[in-house]
């Protein structure tokens, strides 16, 4: 059936399904990083993105398509997370500010819209990327316009807008040989193929009966009252035994072909030895666990053996009993003025954290690899900071755009400096200098990004070719600023041949974080190994805490 009026209770319908859509696809999403480490994030950042948009919508009960594209807008830039994240509002924004005098929307109208969309993205990025969402957007809408001009049927011009998108999803790996190399198409192209295929389903017809039921409530339930917070306050965060709450979800029908057979009772009993606070709910498809533990890794890759992991989640209850016993203290006491200068970081680990703290950090905001926080997550931290002046450290590049979105945002002045990692972070600190101006501090930290490297060290998710390298599922694999250098069977020996990759002939101080998947003697035994070659190199060790990562190593 032809549809020649988009009113704004159908329009409501399409970013309900397209959110509901990716929410169903998210972990396939997910699994497009071009990297085979645990960190792919783009589909649970670019659903998390639009949830957020949908919610305000609901909220704002729009009688105009002006009014609850605004409110879609609203709701994606504060619940923006991720560079996906941060592209899909920019997307939103620049097609309500196409739509803001509509009541409707006819075909060109949506197709315009999606236009602007494109256009506001591209103004967003200061060096856009072909071969990425931006791409996929740009010809999904160049395919819609053209539709445009030859019907006035708003599902017609849909179709043509997603038949673009997957033409262009398509091509991604010709634009950007990374993606050609390991074989996959962009993920945050992807993404938006899933938002426009929703898009479509609605204006065929198809509606979410209620787009907020809540799911596994006796789950929720039982987690909550696990958790029980009206006691945190009472306890010392060194009580704290099992530091990260850990969740996933494993589908027992998504078995991997070497997987074992489930057994509720070797299953849970083999958990119960990892923590404390154990939930394991199971039915003939679906596992749904809660545990308390010191090693999530442990966790999943034991998940992972019986089936598909959906819904995986770590909190670090360390940083969280902190920030609840920081907000009780600042809830009882008197206003204070605001500081001169505030200091976010963007940090995971109870160690990472001290660390940054000693070097003059006045905020941690949990987040990182697969936590990436939001637009409005950032803009609390700073607000939290209470000071005049704010700089931010992301220390991750997936977080630079949400950081620079929030920095906008302020009513204060805050600036970005872009840090890409953990370890660029806290070089950055020991320029920081709260005598200077905030555009003189800023400038100095940025200079310094230069003079350290960055090494992380984690576990292959899967099989691949990168870089020249044969990497195989399970095999350790040391990545330095971003690429991956080494790989192989033996962790010590792979973590020693990149820090040997780091170094220059200017190299002096090497540290090593390790993480909760690593240990203080493993990092020993690397220490060893580089100063029996070199014995000018001075190596300190600290507890950094981080999940992911077992090992963050910078050389400078």
């Amino acid at each position: 059936m032809a549809v020649t009026e988009i009113t704004v209770e159908r329009l409501t319908d399409m970013i309900r399904v397209a959110a509901h859509r990716l929410s169903k696809n998210v972990e396939f999403v997910n699994s497009l990083n071009v990297f085979p480490v645990p960190d792919g994030d783009t589909g649970t950042n670019m659903s998390l993105t639009l949830a957020s948009g949908v919610k305000n919508v609901n909220n704002a009960n729009a009688a105009t398509v002006g009014a609850m594209t605004k409110a879609l807008a609203k709701g994606t830039l504060m619940g923006a997370r991720g560079n996906s994240g941060v592209i899909s509002s920019q997307l939103f924004r620049g097609f309500a500010k196409a739509t803001e005098n509509k009541k409707t929307l006819t075909a060109q109208d949506l197709a315009d819209a999606l236009t602007g969309g494109v256009q506001t993205a591209y103004k967003a990025v200061m060096k856009p990327v072909e071969g990425t969402i931006l791409t996929v957007a740009r010809e999904a809408a160049k395919a819609g316009n053209k539709a445009a001009q030859n019907s006035d049927d708003a599902v017609v011009v849909m179709q043509a807008v997603v038949n673009g998108a997957k033409r262009s999803l398509a091509a991604t790996p010709s634009l950007l040989p990374v993606l050609k190399e390991v074989g996959v198409v962009d993920s945050g192209g992807q993404g938006l193929v899933f938002i426009y295929e929703g898009f479509l389903e609605a204006l065929n017809g198809k509606v979410t009966s209620d787009e907020y039921v809540i799911s596994d409530t006796e789950m929720d339930e039982m987690v909550n009252a696990v958790h029980h917070q009206s006691i945190q306050g009472q306890l010392s965060t060194a009580d704290i035994k099992y530091g990260y709450c850990t969740e996933m979800m494993v589908e027992l029908n998504q078995k991997p072909a070497e997987g074992h057979e489930f057994n509720y009772d070797t299953f849970r009993n083999y958990l119960n030895d990892l923590g404390d606070s154990l939930l394991v709910v199971a039915d003939d498809e679906v596992v749904k666990v809660h545990v308390h533990t010191e090693h999530p890794g442990k966790v999943y890759r034991y998940g992972a053996q019986f089936g598909q992991l959906d819904k995986i989640k770590i909190d670090n209850m360390r940083a969280q009993h902190d920030d609840i016993v920081e907000r009780q203290a600042s809830e009882a006491a008197k206003p204070q003025a605001p500081a001169k200068f505030g200091v976010v970081a963007v940090a995971s680990g109870h160690g990472v954290a001290e660390l940054y703290r000693s070097l003059g950090v006045t905020q941690i905001l949990e987040g990182g690899q697969t936590m990436n926080p939001s637009t409005e997550d950032i803009l609390a931290a700073v607000k939290k900071a209470n000071a005049l002046n704010v700089i931010i450290l992301p220390n991750n590049g997936n977080i630079f755009m949400a950081a620079q979105q929030a920095a906008q945002q302020a009513e204060n002045h805050v600036a970005v400096v872009p840090t890409k990692s953990i370890q660029q972070g806290m070089t950055a600190m020991l320029s920081f200098n709260p005598d200077e101006t905030l555009k003189e501090n800023v400038a100095e930290m940025s200079d310094s990004l230069d003079t350290v490297a960055s090494g992380e060290m984690t576990v292959a998710t899967r099989d691949t070719s990168i870089n020249g390298l044969t990497i195989h599922k399970d095999d350790f694999i040391g990545i330095v600023d971003g690429d991956i250098a080494v790989n192989g069977t033996d962790r010590v020996q792979v973590m020693t041949d990149m820090i040997l990759k780091m170094l220059t002939e200017d190299s002096e101080i090497i540290t090593i974080l390790y993480g909760t998947e690593g240990t203080k003697e493993e990092a020993q035994q690397v220490a060893d190994a580089i100063t029996a070659q070199n014995d000018d190199l001075e190596v300190e060790i600290h507890e950094g805490d981080q999940p992911v990562y077992a090992y963050l190593v910078s050389v400078e």
